[in-house]
């Protein structure tokens, strides 16, 4: 894919007990940070040929608790190329929440998802070499 064919990219995945940094078993904001920057590299890599690298966020919003035991699906598309930089646009959706009030392995599917999350970012790639 290159430029603008590039579609969004998401991953899911669920958050362990090793996760939980805070009581209650609360995982903190960086974790979702952590899972857009993942998002990031691989849109990056299907629209340049490379990782590149994170620059900057220009907003980030934490909408709702994350806690372990919990999925989440953080999704993000390119929405401006520049020269050498992309800004991406992410969103992060719990889409199955632990309930350990029910019993220690109970959750519940969420329809519709709780956005959880929202950024957008600025990454760069490196410049092409000139071919000779």
């Amino acid at each position: 894919m290159s430029g603008s064919e590039t579609a969004s990219v998401l991953i899911r995945l669920r958050l362990g007990a090793n996760e939980a940094h805070y009581g209650g078993n609360l995982v903190d904001g960086a974790r979702i940070l952590a899972l857009f920057g993942d998002v990031a590299t691989e849109l990056l890599i299907r629209n340049d040929g490379d990782e590149g690298l994170f620059a900057a966020y220009q907003s980030v919003e934490f909408l709702g608790p994350v806690f372990a035991g919990d999925f989440i699906e953080a999704e993000g598309r390119i929405v401006r190329i520049g020269n050498r930089s992309r800004e991406i646009v992410f969103e992060a959706r719990k889409v199955i929440a632990a309930r350990p009030e029910r019993g220690p392995s109970a959750a519940e599917l969420l329809e519709p998802p709780e956005i959880v999350a929202r950024a957008r970012g600025t990454c760069v790639v490196p410049k092409e070499e000139p071919t000779e």
